[in-house]
């Protein structure tokens, strides 16, 4: 079935598809309206959920902790300050290994108050043992809901879902919401042998001394990696019953390409179309979106970018006297390389500005005619 709907429906269809069993609510801009159309699809009686309706965020997590720990697959959605609030309980999630899905509409964090996208709100939770997808279109997020169940399912790794603000929240485009039957043969119910069962007593969270301690962070790192080919075993599944691939990463017009830019999430669209012109004027120029952040794709980067001259990666995000936090994973992604192209650090597009193809356009130009960056971060778009 074809529907014209926003992104903030994809996920609410995705995980109507998904047949989620637990959904934990609390409404913020500009992720409300996610919750609002499963509270319906819950009270009309099209998703079987039990929807529990919470006084914080911080709640909300903590109700899908527990439905998850009881065996059930829960979800939630938040944005921003919320995300925030959340903070301790991801690393119980996590440690618990929960294979919550959460989806989070990336917004500014305050102050200033926002409700404009950057990824500051998700990247400053990436050390928290969750999984983290950034998506570029609503047909991407529907689908990736699906496929983030069924690869968190697999490894018992929560995973963060990732759209833009506004521009792709707020966005109407033509998605294709799968048939159930397909989506019942690709997710079958999620049934853990470990979970709360007063017919089987175990003990959750408790204690570990240094003995122990260190090997369950071991394990979760092992699972993290292993999650890699998961995704990509998942991924190729998908496509055989959905006609759609995506990838942990995905390489435009890279094979040929001198100058290659890294992006993720909805600035991709906008940058595709700019290697498109610059590629008519006889410019070797590409593009590898990155999809996946955590676990973050090593070897896929590698691949990629060590056969360009130069690479230019834009973050919306930054991470306060460093640079933009991408930048960091793509150069320590390369470091150990005998032989590595010089890689270009820019921060644009912070709190929903515009990210303009005269802007993209100029960061490649920069690019092609500078040896090496002037400075670790290269702003663009910022009046001064």
């Amino acid at each position: 079935m074809k529907k014209v709907i926003t992104g903030n429906h994809a996920v609410s269809y995705g995980v109507k598809v998904s047949r989620a069993e637990v959904i934990a609510a609390y409404p913020i801009t500009p992720q409300t309206q996610v919750v609002e159309l499963l509270s319906e699809f819950c009270a009309s009686g099209e998703l079987k959920a039990k929807f529990i309706k919470v006084e914080s965020e911080h709640s909300a997590m903590a109700a899908c902790i527990g439905a998850s720990a009881a065996g059930a697959r829960a979800f939630t959605a938040t944005s921003a300050q919320g995300l925030a609030l959340m903070h301790e309980l991801l690393h119980w999630a996590a440690g618990g290994r929960l294979p919550i899905v959460l989806a989070d509409i990336n917004r500014a964090m305050a102050p200033g108050w926002s409700v404009w996208t950057d990824q500051n709100d998700t990247l400053s939770q990436r050390d928290t043992g969750w999984m983290q997808v950034y998506c570029e279109s609503n047909q991407e997020v529907l689908d990736s809901v699906i496929l983030g169940y069924k690869v968190a399912e697999k490894v018992s790794i929560p995973l963060m879902l990732v759209l833009d603000a506004f521009v792709l929240s707020h966005t109407s485009e033509p998605v294709d919401i799968p048939d159930q039957s397909k989506v019942d043969s690709y997710l079958p119910p999620y049934s853990p042998e470990i979970k709360i069962d007063i017919e089987n007593p175990r003990a959750f969270g408790g204690l570990l001394s240094p003995d122990y301690y260190m090997e369950m962070r071991y394990i979760l790192q092992r699972d993290m990696e292993r999650a890699v080919q998961v995704i990509k075993e998942a991924d190729e599944e998908f496509f055989e019953i959905f006609g759609r691939k995506y990838g942990l990463t995905e390489a435009y017009k890279c094979d040929d390409a001198k100058v290659i830019i890294v992006v993720s999430s909805t600035i991709t669209g906008t940058a595709r179309t700019v290697i498109d012109e610059m590629r008519e004027r006889g410019k070797k120029v590409g593009l590898l979106k990155i999809r996946f952040f955590r676990p973050f794709p090593f070897e896929d980067v590698k691949s990629v970018l060590l056969n360009a001259e130069k690479v230019a990666v834009i973050d919306r995000n930054i991470s306060y006297g460093a640079g933009g936090i991408f930048f960091q994973e793509v150069k320590s992604a390369l470091y150990n390389e005998p032989k590595k192209p010089p890689i270009f650090g820019f921060i644009t597009g912070l709190g929903g500005r515009d990210v303009t193809p005269e802007i993209i356009r100029e960061i490649i130009e920069y690019t092609e005619k500078n040896e090496k960056p002037e400075e670790n971060i290269l702003w663009r778009g910022v009046m001064r």
